[in-house]
Formats: structure tokens, sequence, C-alpha cells
């Protein structure tokens, strides 16, 4: 499983990584950042050359054997990965290239939030396959880890750390104890109301406690003039009209730090990241994040449109030769775009 960096304050048709360029076990101290800031905006390599998709090589090499055994799951058996629909189910509990993409974008962690090593009660809402959730008790074995889903789709093995439960973060809070860190990530249609989600995570932090979400801002933003005429950019419009149309919002985690704040919390930190969606961008940095991205927006980009652009009177064939042509402009080097994510931290008042 994913293991904590050590050092992380180190500086540091279409293209789509390169064959000798771009290696998943590079060292943290290339991938991270000086200084403990997030990293700036992409800019623009002049001089790309020619690159492959995580799903269509075996050139690249994994640091991490889950990530491995994941794509090659993925190569085999075409299994969607796990993204979000509105009925907080998952689409792909086999694998989980969302879980690597979020983590490799901090340096391989599984949160940016200063905890303890030896940290006492952890909560995961919303989590899903439970990857976080697993791996958060491998490496934290001291800690007691818990896991709440609508449904139950997570591994019957577990660390003995780790454990689920079927509840939806929506209802009312019962648990018995406080907790010392609650994690939330990719939430941002999950919930009708968010800001009610966050004030109960709140109320049941222990005093000094921290709550944590990582999530996406959507549309997606470009360097320099935005594509008006691509497919892509037709995309990002309408997915922010359809999920509209069912009642849910794709732009809840603007507001995350005034839901914290109003909460209550205190010491708020909120840290961006940037996700470019092919190695358009420079550095080794941005192109081992675009790589992940990538192959997470080509693998799920069908389901998650079929659902929403269905409510806006597409019937399936006209989404899926849609869905074709954003497919081609996600990996077109020439369409600079990149997703904004922000990852956002609070501590409980100690009294």
């Amino acid at each position: 499983m994913t293991a904590a960096p050590t050092d992380p304050g180190h500086d540091s048709d279409n293209a789509t990584l390169s064959r000798t360029s771009i290696n998943l076990s590079t060292p943290l101290s290339v991938l991270s950042w000086g200084s403990g800031s997030a990293p700036s905006l992409p800019s623009v390599d002049d001089e790309q050359t020619e690159v492959e998709s995580i799903a269509d090589t075996t050139s690249i090499r994994y640091g991490d054997e889950n990530a491995q055994c994941a794509l090659n799951l993925l190569r085999t058996s075409n299994v969607l990965t796990s993204l979000k629909v509105f009925d907080d189910r998952y689409l792909g509990p086999e694998i989980d290239l969302q879980h690597q993409l979020f983590t490799v974008a901090i340096g391989n962690r599984l949160n940016i939030a200063p905890i303890p090593d030896n940290v006492g009660r952890v909560l995961d809402i919303a989590t899903g396959t439970g990857i976080w959730a697993i791996d958060f008790a491998t490496q934290h074995p001291e800690s007691e880890v818990i896991g709440t889903e609508l449904s139950p789709i997570q591994p019957q093995y577990l660390p003995e750390n780790c454990k689920f439960e079927i509840d939806d973060a929506e209802d009312e809070w019962t648990f018995g104890e406080p907790f010392d860190f609650i994690h939330g990530r990719a939430l941002m249609s999950c919930f009708d109301d968010p800001a009610a989600v966050v004030r109960q995570a709140a109320a049941n932090l222990a005093p000094g406690g921290v709550l944590e979400f990582q999530d996406a801002l959507f549309p997606m933003s470009y360097v320099g003039e935005p594509p008006a005429g691509s497919a892509l950019y037709r995309w990002n419009e309408l997915m922010l009209e359809g999920v509209a149309r069912l009642g849910r919002s794709w732009s809840n985690a603007k507001n995350y730090r005034d839901y914290f704040e109003d909460a209550g919390l205190e010491r708020v930190v909120e840290k961006r990241f940037y996700w470019p969606t092919s190695p358009w961008a420079k550095g080794a940095y941005f192109k081992t994040v675009a790589a992940w991205f990538q192959e997470d927006m080509l693998v799920g980009i069908e389901a998650m449109s079929l659902k929403v652009l269905g409510g806006l009177g597409m019937d399936p064939d006209q989404v899926r030769d849609f869905v074709e042509e954003v497919r081609k402009d996600l990996r077109d080097t020439n369409i600079h775009a990149y997703l904004t994510v922000t990852y956002i931290y609070g501590f409980k008042p100690e009294s």
C-alpha cells in the first residue's frame, strides 16, 4: 500500500507519458514541492515528446503494487473506475484510480492535515470501496479506522483496526465516541446539504480533532484562451447544467472554507492542486498527475455522461458519440485544460 513520505519538503494525432521520462516510483523530492506549498499553476511544455497513456503501456513502472494490480485489472476486464454517481454508489468496486490520483497529487500521501502517526479514532465518510480507510489503517496500526457508505461494496479481508458501517452521512450521526480525524473525498455531488454534513462532522470531533476534505472544483480551467469550440469545453458546460437539473451541484467545493469556519473549525488551511488533462504541462510532477487524471477520465466519462446528459434529453447513442469526441480532446496536448482540486482541513477548538 502507499507509503507516507518521509521528506515531502524538497523543491523539485495527439500526444498521450513518455516511455522513458515518467516513472511513478520517482522519488518524492522530484514530485513534491518546496516550503510546503501547493504546486503553482501548470505551464505549457513546448518540448513535448511522444508519450503513452497508463492503460496502453507496460513500460511505466509503478512504485505501488496496488496501483499495478489495479491497472492490470483495468486492462483485462475494462472495469469502470470508481466515479461517484448521485446515489452515492460506486461504479467500479474493483479498482480505484481516483485513490491513486488523489494521493499522487500530494506526494503519495493520504492527507495533508498535520496529524500524529498514532492518531486515535478515524472516520472516512462516503468511503466507497474503502481503499482510503484500508490504506490509512495499514499505515497507522494504532488507529481505529471506520468507513461509512450507503452500499456494502468494501472487501471482506481488512486490517484488524479497520471496519465499515452502512450509514448515510446526511442522517443524524449516532457514533458513541468522538473522532480525532475525519476524512472525506470526492464528495462534490454526494449531499443535498453539504454544510450540514460539515456541521455534523465538526460536532463529532474530539477537542483538537481535524476534519479534512479533498474535492474537485468544476468546471475545468484552461491556460490561455478557453477552447469554446471544443467538445471538452461543451462537455463541462453541459455537465454543470445536467447536474443542476438532477438537483445537485458540482460547485460545492468552492464553499468548503465557509462551511468549515461556520461549523466552528479553526486554523483552516486550504491548498489547491492542478490536474492537467494530458501531458501538455511542463515538469515531471504535472506529467505524472496528468497520466492518472487522463486515464481516470477516459475510463469513467461514459458512465458519468450517460446519467447526467441523459437528463438533458440526449439519447444513449448521442451521448456515446459525444463522449468519443471529448476523449479525443482529453488526449489532445494542444488543449491546455486542467482541473483544480482543493485539499482543506481545520481543527476543532481545544475547549
